[in-house]
């Protein structure tokens, strides 16, 4: 399932702020901490707490976050579906960078362990 333009579009322009709420209620529901979700996007992005508030503060867009993240190396090791769509099928860097967030968040929502999350073991 490939992503159009107008889909890529929307992924850029979306704001992280308007949806980190939702990260962090599903990973609650499922018994999980926000320290643990905080956990994982800064090994996805480079961002610790202090710089993702600041981003969530300056409503960044997502193509906005992610030309300031450091991507972790071992991001392109995270594969699947995702809201219907193959990770690892996806062409555009930008919406490919967003499913890797929405996967790691998906993961540890389910119960992953956080090793497994970041590609450790």
């Amino acid at each position: 399932m490939n992503t159009t333009d107008s889909h890529n579009e929307r992924m850029a322009k979306l704001t992280f702020a308007s949806v980190y709420p939702h990260y962090v209620t599903k990973v609650e529901k499922k018994g999980r901490t926000t320290d643990e979700l905080h956990q994982v996007i800064q090994w996805l992005t480079g961002y610790d707490k202090k710089k993702l508030q600041s981003l969530i503060d300056q409503k960044v867009t997502f193509e906005e976050f992610f030309q300031q993240a450091k991507l972790n190396p071992n991001a392109q090791l995270i594969t699947g579906v995702i809201c219907g769509y193959r990770i690892e099928e996806i062409e555009n860097p930008l919406t490919r960078k967003v499913r890797y967030l929405d996967k790691v968040v998906d993961e540890l929502a389910k119960g992953k362990k956080i090793e497994k999350i970041m590609r450790i073991a």
